[in-house]
């Protein structure tokens, strides 16, 4: 009878995979181990068909589909929780979680978020974007339970890469005092985070990894030697007093054990069985408890292992080839940088270039090769980023940050205190400016003008088009205090007219004469502000555009000149409209008494999701389609 339903099951499963079977966690309880490994192929199957589609973050989730069917057997989802730090690895969660029939709308204008969200699933505790949260939003889940008096058990899941960052040693440190309160980590090692990972932790990790897997060998030799008649208590009590030593010399955990945190482990992290039996485990330690299971980034599909940082976030690509299908494009301003370092290195021996995990990400790989001893990958670690950055323009340096505009908030006492305060000469090259697309509200970078216009003596700008990038690094390198060059994520443009003028501080240019109205824009819209005027002048209004160049400073005379008898100014920005370059603009002109009714686009006073740029500026009303009609009903209102 046993045979003949094991054979039943065998045909079912040909004609009804099992992934149709699993609408939440609890359906995968009912799978026998021969059911889960099937199941973890057909996830991976799922992920890869819908990012080679709509791009995504494949490796990583690829290398976790194991760890996210063990985890939820052992749970009862929603009462226990689990935390996925940054969410990279969370797709095989997200199907498992109820949303397998949604998933092939990941990162679609409308559909489900790339990372973990509260409001999309009872089973996503954290919207999770940011690197090293989880363990402290973990703990302080574990301590409220444990004053609710409840009894629920709390699993964070985090990549080795995100432990570079200090928040999660400084969660970890709390944790360790935190004795009575019960939290399992999962750190999930596939030896990468976006880029290679680097550091002594990555170095302590490697060294672990090379030891046989075991629990606790002090506590084992313990137990065995209080088994021994007579003598046993005897040798305890002597072990006692060299039980450091020991632990030093036999526990590879002994930096987690020192913080007062179990380590158990190495384990493999695709051994389904094992990582649910170690988890059943985990969870009856007082305490907390870190499991280290290994597992392989990109697992399953071979362009992914082979590269998995070129496809730890990527477009659409073909999944046979592993191309990228837009690859060979125009170039991004990412690219353009990076190529414009290499040139500014070969002239400035002081150039030094700084980023935290995001070599690849913003363009430094060609610079890292070429100049090694001039470049400093210092982890997920923002804040260290700058403030090395200060140091080294203090001793002589001349230092470029390179660092995502959602990232670099992280560091934003850094950049007040260190850098601003003593007017240090850093230079911050500020990437994923404005609206990001597809990654949606977590990397959106819609804050940075705001943020860093506020702090005294900081300069920012933002090149109109690709064309005039380089000559910003240039000036900014030149200026001898802290600057800051936005630019988007996109491919560049070249537009005609724009980086004809020289770069003078808080002074922009005029690519287009207009009678009626000035549009003043900064950055990526300033090709915006041109298709407004085209729909403008097809109507007979005439417009002058300005690439305004500089958010801060911005100089009242150029101002005053390019708005003086205009009948209406308006500003373009792919930043919040609080405080940022719109504001500046009305700030200045109060400043300077000219009165001239002042219209201003940028982003609203919320979050705004995923979807495509030209969605996201549809839906929020900065397409040139929008800008002009407001513009319109503005001018007949006057």
């Amino acid at each position: 009878m046993c045979a003949v339903g094991a054979f039943c099951r065998m045909i079912r499963t040909m004609d009804d995979p099992v992934l149709d079977r699993i609408n939440s966690p609890a359906d995968l309880k009912k799978l026998d181990h021969r059911e889960l490994v099937i199941l973890a192929g057909e996830i991976r199957e799922l992920i890869i068909a819908t990012t080679s589609v709509a791009g995504g973050h494949i490796a990583s989730s690829l290398g976790a589909v194991e760890l996210a069917i063990a985890i939820q057997r052992v749970l009862d989802a929603p009462e226990d929780r689990v935390i996925w730090d940054v969410g990279h690895q969370a797709y095989a969660h997200k199907i498992i979680a109820g949303r397998r029939h949604d998933f092939r709308t990941l990162r679609q204008h409308g559909g489900i978020s790339g990372f973990p969200r509260r409001a999309e699933s009872e089973f996503d505790v954290v919207d999770s974007g940011h690197s090293g949260a989880s363990i402290s939003y973990g703990l302080g889940l574990a301590l409220a339970r444990d004053m609710k008096g409840e009894d629920n058990t709390i699993v964070v899941v985090i990549g080795d890469g995100s432990m570079t960052s200090g928040v999660a040693y400084e969660a970890l440190n709390q944790a360790g005092q935190q004795l009575g309160s019960n939290l399992v980590i999962i750190l999930n090692d596939n030896q990468m985070s976006i880029s290679k990972n680097v550091g002594g932790f990555s170095s302590y990790l490697s060294r672990i990894r090379i030891k046989p897997a075991y629990k606790h060998l002090k506590e084992e030799l313990e137990e065995m030697l209080e088994s021994l008649p007579a003598v046993g208590d005897e040798l305890v009590r002597f072990a006692s007093h060299v039980k450091d030593s020991v632990s030093h010399a036999l526990v590879p955990g002994i930096l987690f054990e020192a913080l007062g945190v179990k380590y158990v482990g190495p384990i493999d992290g695709h051994d389904i069985k094992l990582v649910e039996e170690t988890i059943k485990e985990a969870k009856d330690v007082n305490g907390p408890v870190l499991i280290h299971v290994i597992t392989r980034k990109g697992k399953g599909y071979i362009h992914a292992e082979q590269s998995p940082d070129k496809f730890h976030g990527v477009p659409p690509f073909d999944r046979e080839t592993g191309n990228l299908v837009n690859e060979g494009g125009p170039k991004s301003y990412t690219s353009l940088f990076g190529d414009e370092m290499v040139k500014l290195a070969r002239d400035t021996p002081e150039l030094v270039a700084i980023t935290a995990a995001m070599k690849l990400g913003t363009g430094l790989e060609r610079f890292s090769s070429l100049y090694p001893d001039r470049f400093f990958d210092v982890g997920i670690a923002e804040q260290l980023a700058v403030n090395l950055a200060a140091g080294m323009a203090i001793g002589g340096m001349k230092p470029v940050v390179a660092i995502y505009s959602t990232f670099l908030q992280r560091a934003f006492d850094q950049l007040s205190q260190e850098v601003c305060l003593q007017e240090l000469p850093v230079v911050f090259v500020v990437d994923r400016a404005g609206l990001v697309g597809e990654d949606g509200a977590t990397h959106h970078g819609y804050f940075d003008v705001s943020y860093l216009r506020i702090l005294p003596g900081m300069t920012v700008m933002a090149p109109g088009d690709g064309s005039e990038l380089g000559a910003m690094l240039r000036f900014a390198l030149e200026l001898g205090s802290p600057v800051a060059v936005r630019f988007p994520r996109s491919s560049a443009v070249f537009l005609d007219g724009v980086g004809c003028e020289p770069i003078r501080k808080g002074v922009g240019e005029v690519i287009r004469s207009g009678e009626e109205i000035t549009l003043l824009a900064l950055g990526d819209m300033v090709a915006v502000a041109v298709q407004v005027d085209e729909i403008l002048r097809g109507e007979g209004v005439q417009c002058t555009v300005v690439n305004a160049r500089f958010a801060k400073p911005i100089d009242s005379g150029y101002l005053t000149d390019v708005c003086r008898g205009k009948r209406l100014v308006a500003t373009l920005e792919d930043n919040i409209i609080t405080g940022g370059f719109g504001s500046a603009v009305y700030e200045s002109l109060r400043e300077a008494s000219l009165d001239v009714p002042v219209l201003v686009f940028g982003l609203p006073d919320r979050y705004v999701n995923h979807g495509t740029i030209e969605e996201l500026f549809r839906e929020i009303g900065l397409s040139p389609l929008d800008i002009a009609e407001e513009v319109r009903r503005h001018l007949d209102s006057l």
